[in-house]
């Protein structure tokens, strides 16, 4: 009999084999598709020698993730690539406000007014980030946190709508950076705890940056999986489980899929009727002639580019997409440029480009036209380096990889309380009404992002339940 058994090998099913495999555990893994990599993968989607990433391309919470950083995944091959800019965020005038690993940097960019304002916001918490990000990421707090009085201010400062902690700049510039922020995780600018995920990226960026995979994030999941079999780990592809009678014999259980498909192979019936998906994405993959014709000069050099003319567009898209349930007229899009900084992504002279916009969840229409429309505003001409692009909405993303339910990206809205506690009202989320069986996918603390964390910390739930006689 196997000590543990792990349902999807994404990056939180394959960090939850580590690191029981790493205390001895006998572990196997089996995933549905025919390769290893869930939200972390590299295709060639539009043209021979075009590698794209079908879902996360930029990782400012992978590199610096607790679990990630105490594996060796640079002995398997993981190299983080840092473009000149972790991100900017251009605006119609040519301009752009930036983040940059320097704060003096970022600041500079928001305008005099706002410089200051925002020092003293990153400042508190950005000489503890180690600390910090080891206790946020270990929500809902199961132990005494590390620096209890940081956490506590972080909290107090994060924990209100961002349109709050917004209110202490004075320009439209910091406004609509910090907007771009929070709308990485679809949810509205006046939901609860929206100003700590902006907070976070920031910190993100500023502590160790916002880099890419070299070879693309694929390299992520071959790095875990090459580590677990160098363990002794055994990984089944092409094995999609229905039941749990479908798995062999084992004293743990550890799922990372959606709680609805949990609920669905493990017989738990409404055990999580309660949990809420969120809105989708419609996502394009373009192969360019070259080099987005960006107006503003640090959207050239920045790996991810945010793109909303000013908060206001912002939170007009997202409320359209998360509490009028259409599609935005004027999208917030997220694009990331790979092969600025690894060429090896496409052809010498060419380009890979990653870009998505919300949309309701299960949304059937094309917004193809409607962003490269919001593209060009920024950089005109966009459309004439089109070599190809493969498009993607909530359907098709949630076909390549059943977590995404409706084409929710996060597997599980960033709404109320369930923003903190998911996937339900519990100090134990990685818990389920098994006893033996355990949940550790992104609809866990600390949530999406290809980070390990929600299968680290719902390892240590299992290791504690197989020591006990």
């Amino acid at each position: 009999m196997l000590d543990a058994v792990v349902v999807g090998a994404g990056p939180n099913g394959l960090t939850a084999a580590v690191e029981l495999a790493r205390r001895g555990f006998s572990v196997a893994v089996f995933e549905a598709r025919d390769t290893v990599g869930g939200g972390a993968r590299t295709e060639e989607l539009t043209l021979p020698g075009f590698r794209h990433d079908p879902c996360s391309a930029a990782h400012p919470l992978g590199i610096n993730s607790p679990a990630f950083r105490a594996l060796p995944l640079e002995r398997y091959g993981l190299e983080w690539l840092h473009a000149d800019l972790p991100m900017a965020h251009p605006f119609t005038d040519g301009t752009a406000a930036v983040l940059s690993r320097s704060v003096g940097e970022t600041a500079a960019s928001l305008g005099p007014r706002d410089a200051g304002t925002y020092r003293r916001l990153v400042a508190p918490f950005l000489h503890r980030w180690d600390t910090l990000v080891q206790d946020f990421m270990a929500l809902p707090l199961t132990a005494l946190p590390r620096d209890p009085v940081t956490l506590a201010r972080f909290g107090l400062t994060g924990l209100p709508p961002s349109t709050v902690l917004s209110r202490r700049f004075r320009d439209e510039r910091a406004r609509t950076l910090f907007a771009g922020l929070v709308g990485h995780v679809m949810a509205p600018l006046s939901g609860f705890a929206t100003g700590a995920i902006g907070l976070v990226f920031a910190l993100a960026a500023h502590a160790r940056g916002w880099p890419v995979a070299r070879g693309g994030s694929q390299a992520i999941s071959d790095a875990l999986a090459a580590h677990l079999a160098d363990l002794g780990g055994a990984i089944h592809t092409d094995y999609e489980v229905k039941r749990l009678d479908d798995l062999p014999p084992a004293r743990a259980y550890v799922f990372d899929t959606s709680p609805t498909a949990l609920a669905r192979i493990a017989g738990f019936g409404r055990a999580y009727q309660g949990y809420r998906y969120g809105p989708g994405v419609f996502k394009v993959d373009y192969a360019l002639d070259g080099p987005v014709p960006w107006t503003a000069q640090a959207a050239r050099s920045a790996g991810t580019v945010q793109i909303g003319a000013d908060s206001h567009e912002i939170g007009t898209a997202l409320h359209d997409v998360s509490r009028a349930g259409r599609a935005p007229r004027r999208p917030f899009m997220i694009t990331v440029q790979p092969s600025v900084v690894d060429p090896s992504r496409a052809p010498e002279g060419k380009h890979v480009f990653w870009a998505y916009a919300h949309v309701p969840s299960g949304w059937t229409g094309d917004l193809t036209d409607t962003m490269e429309r919001q593209l060009e505003r920024f950089a005109p001409g966009f459309r004439d380096r089109i070599l190809a692009r493969a498009t993607a909405g909530p359907p098709e993303l949630a076909a390549r990889n059943a977590n995404y339910v409706g084409g929710d990206i996060g597997t599980g809205a960033f709404t109320g309380l369930q923003t903190l506690l998911r996937p339900r009202l519990s100090l134990f989320p990685y818990n389920t009404p098994h006893p033996a069986v355990f949940l550790c996918s992104s609809a866990t603390p600390p949530g999406p992002g290809v980070h390990g964390m929600s299968g680290h910390n719902a390892a240590k739930a299992v290791w504690r339940r197989l020591r006990t006689p």
